[in-house]
């Protein structure tokens, strides 16, 4: 099969290559991949950003397939069925926060597209478990960008503890952001966000902001709660002296540049919060599938074919991307 690989000997870089089409284990799918979104992790793990967990693996972690085969164990979606792989692959399931519902934190979770071969590739294998079954009414390439960007959106949405019709900022509009500002808006929220980009102003304004503007200026009215998903460590202070007296700050990306020192009287007095948000549970992903199932989500995507997903990631590395840059693979 066509595939492409991210070397840790060579950040910086993906290289395409050909390799055998996985056989899937015991309690795994193995997908036909249709459609994989490209995400800013896969820049980290091909940037060296995060530390190599496999050497040559295969980036994509918001794919979109068919079901062609399954192990003797798996249980779930047939032969097929459609099917969604995530950026959870694999958890425990017996310590103590998969015991208590956290499984995102399980010291033993395995990741797709970092500690197993993803979706830039013509087939991939998923554990059944965490496959997910996806809504109707979206076109493969509108459904690969819920797997993360509008999972993990979600759930900073939730960290966020934003109260009903609240004043929630977003900083940074690129593809979660603009799924989780959708999302809010239906809760009744007015969403204010924080952006360089003109062309991601204007669709935060289409599609519904009660104001758009640059990442350093403060907002029009104090905010009940914030979520931060650009990489800028600077924006943290930013961002807190933005929030309302008991405002929440999550921060939804797994990398962040350092944050400069916090003044605690500006930045957290008066119980502002500030916390991380460290990778999804499944029920996060299954709740958010049932809201896009619920309310049609505009899902913006740029097309890329196969042969140039190095160019997509070049693009969405240095800003080219507005919306969601998606593979089409089988499509």
């Amino acid at each position: 099969m066509r595939a492409w690989v991210a070397s840790a000997s060579r950040p910086g870089a993906i290289e395409s290559a050909v390799l055998p089409v996985p056989a899937p284990a015991n309690d795994e799918l193995l997908v036909r991949v249709l459609a994989c979104g490209v995400c800013r992790t896969d820049l980290h793990v091909r940037d060296g950003d995060l530390p190599a967990h496999r050497d040559r693996v295969v980036p994509g972690h918001e794919v979109v397939g068919e079901v062609v085969a399954a192990g003797p164990g798996a249980a779930g979606p047939g032969v097929g069925a459609r099917v969604g792989i995530p950026w959870l692959r694999r958890t425990c399931g017996t310590c103590r926060y998969c015991a208590r519902g956290e499984e995102n934190l399980c010291p033993s979770s395995l990741y797709t597209g970092w500690d197993a071969d993803g979706g830039y590739a013509e087939y991939a294998t998923v554990p059944a478990e965490y496959a997910y079954r996806l809504p109707q009414g979206y076109a493969e390439e509108e459904l690969a960008p819920l797997l993360c960007a509008g999972i993990i959106g979600y759930r900073a949405l939730r960290l966020a503890d934003l109260p009903p019709n609240g004043r929630l900022g977003i900083y940074g509009f690129g593809a979660s952001a603009h799924l989780t500002a959708q999302v809010a808006l239906a809760r009744g929220a007015a969403v204010h966000v924080f952006t360089r980009s003109p062309a991601a102003r204007e669709l935060a304004l289409r599609l519904g902001a009660a104001s758009a503007t640059d990442p350093y200026a403060p907002p029009p009215e104090p905010l009940d709660a914030a979520i931060l998903f650009a990489p800028a460590g600077d924006l943290v202070p930013v961002a807190l002296v933005a929030l309302d007296s008991g405002g929440t700050l999550s921060i939804a990306g797994i990398h962040l540049t350092d944050i400069p020192s916090l003044d605690y009287q500006r930045h957290l007095f008066r119980e502002r919060t500030l916390r991380s948000v460290t990778a999804s549970t499944r029920e996060d992903g299954r709740a958010l599938l049932a809201t896009a199932a619920e309310r049609r989500l505009r899902v913006m995507v740029t097309g890329y074919g196969f042969d140039h997903a190095d160019r997509a990631l070049d693009d969405l590395s240095t800003g080219r991307v507005n919306g969601v840059a998606v593979l089409r693979v089988g499509l």
